[in-house]
C-alpha cells in the first residue's frame, strides 16, 4: 500500500512557518498584506475567498477583501487594481477567477504589478519561470513541488509525467520540475498510448480534470502520484474505487471544495474525487496524494508563502530560510 501524502498536515506546518516569518517582519515594521478582488457571487469562489481571508489573518497578515457585483465594468476593476498596485500596505494582489464574460481576464491579470502578482499568472512571471529567473510561481504547482520534495528529497534525474497542459497547473508544474532537474514529459488528451507514457513515470502528476482517469495499471510500481484533480460527482456514479477515494477525507476540513469551482450535480449525494482512481493506484504507487486532503490545502498555504516572499522582495529584505 502506498504512503498517503498528507497535504493538510504539510499545509498547516507551512502556514505556521509563514506566520513565524510574518511576526519577524512585523517586528521590523513590515506587515505583509494580501488583497483579494471577487467579482460576482459564484458560491465556490465566495467560499474560497473567505477561506483565504481567514487564513491570511491567522498568519498575522493584513487581509483586504474587495467584493464587487457581477455587472462591474472592466474599467472599474482595472481602476481597483491600479489603486492596489499603489497601496504600500498591499504586497500581494489576487483577482479571483473566473471573471464574468464581459471582462478580459488577461488584461486584468497583466495590470497587476509583477512583484505583487502572488497568483503567478502575469505574463512576465510566466516568462521568468520558463527561463529559470526569480519569479512568483503559481500556488498549486508550487504546492505540488513542495510535497514532492518533502516526500522524495532531491528530485534530480527522476522522470516526471504531467498529464495536463493548462496555464494554471500543467505547464507551470512542468517548468518547476524542469528547474528541479527532472526529465519531464507533458501528456494531454491527444497523447497516444497515454497509459504506456504514464507507466514510465517515477513521478506522475494528474491535472486534467477528468474524474478517475488514471487507473491503477497506469502507475509504475513505487511511483509517486500527485493528484491535482478536484471533481465533484454524483455518489451514485462512483464505483467501489471512487467510494474509497472519497472516504479518504472530508471536503469541509480540507478546503479543497472551495478550490474546485465546480457546481454540484442536481439532486442526490455528491463526492469529491481526483483524476486518479485512488483505491487502485494506492495498491501500486509508492506514495500518493488523496482527494480531498492532498494538493488542495496547499494552494492557500502557498498563496500566503508567495505574499510573504513578495513583501520581502518589495522591501529589500532577505527571504526567511526554509520557505
Amino acid at each position: 500500500m502506498a504512503t498517503i501524502i498528507d497535504g493538510r498536515a504539510f499545509a498547516a506546518d507551512l502556514r505556521a512557518r509563514v506566520g513565524e516569518a510574518v511576526a519577524g517582519l512585523a517586528a521590523r515594521g513590515v506587515r505583509p498584506g494580501l488583497a483579494v478582488a471577487l467579482v460576482g457571487d459564484d458560491p465556490a469562489s465566495g467560499v474560497y475567498v473567505r477561506n483565504k481571508g481567514k487564513q491570511t489573518r491567522a498568519a498575522g497578515m493584513n487581509s483586504f477583501e474587495h467584493k464587487l457585483p457581477a455587472d462591474t465594468g472592466q474599467d472599474e476593476l482595472l481602476a481597483l487594481v491600479a489603486r492596489l498596485n499603489a497601496d504600500p500596505q498591499v504586497h500581494g494582489i489576487l483577482v479571483q477567477l473566473p471573471l464574468p464574460a464581459h471582462i478580459d481576464e488577461a488584461k486584468v491579470i497583466n495590470a497587476i504589478r509583477v512583484d505583487k502578482d502572488v497568483d503567478g499568472f502575469h505574463f512576465e512571471n510566466v516568462g521568468r519561470l520558463s527561463v529559470g529567473a526569480e519569479a512568483l510561481p503559481p500556488c498549486t504547482p508550487a504546492g505540488c513541488l513542495l510535497l514532492l520534495r518533502h516526500q522524495l528529497g532531491d528530485l534530480t534525474g527522476r522522470h516526471a509525467v504531467v498529464i495536463g497542459r493548462s496555464n494554471i497547473v500543467g505547464k507551470p508544474v512542468a517548468q518547476l520540475l524542469l528547474r528541479a532537474h527532472c526529465t519531464v514529459t507533458i501528456a494531454h488528451s491527444r497523447t497516444r498510448d497515454l497509459p504506456v507514457v504514464c507507466r514510465a513515470a517515477d513521478i506522475l502528476v494528474a491535472a486534467v480534470g477528468v474524474p478517475q482517469l488514471v487507473k491503477g495499471d497506469w502507475v509504475r510500481p513505487g511511483a509517486t502520484v500527485i493528484d491535482v484533480g478536484i471533481n465533484r460527482v454524483a455518489a451514485a456514479d462512483l464505483d467501489a474505487a471512487g467510494d474509497a477515494a472519497g472516504a479518504s477525507g472530508d471536503a469541509g476540513a480540507s478546503g479543497d471544495a472551495g478550490a474546485s469551482g465546480d457546481a454540484k450535480p442536481a439532486g442526490g449525494a455528491t463526492r469529491l474525487v481526483g483524476d486518479v482512481d485512488f483505491a487502485a493506484a494506492q495498491q501500486v504507487a509508492g506514495a500518493i496524494t488523496p482527494v480531498p486532503g492532498g494538493v488542495g490545502p496547499m494552494t492557500i498555504a502557498c498563496l500566503l508563502r508567495n505574499t510573504l516572499l513578495a513583501a520581502c522582495r518589495i522591501h529589500g529584505i532577505e527571504a526567511p530560510a526554509g520557505l
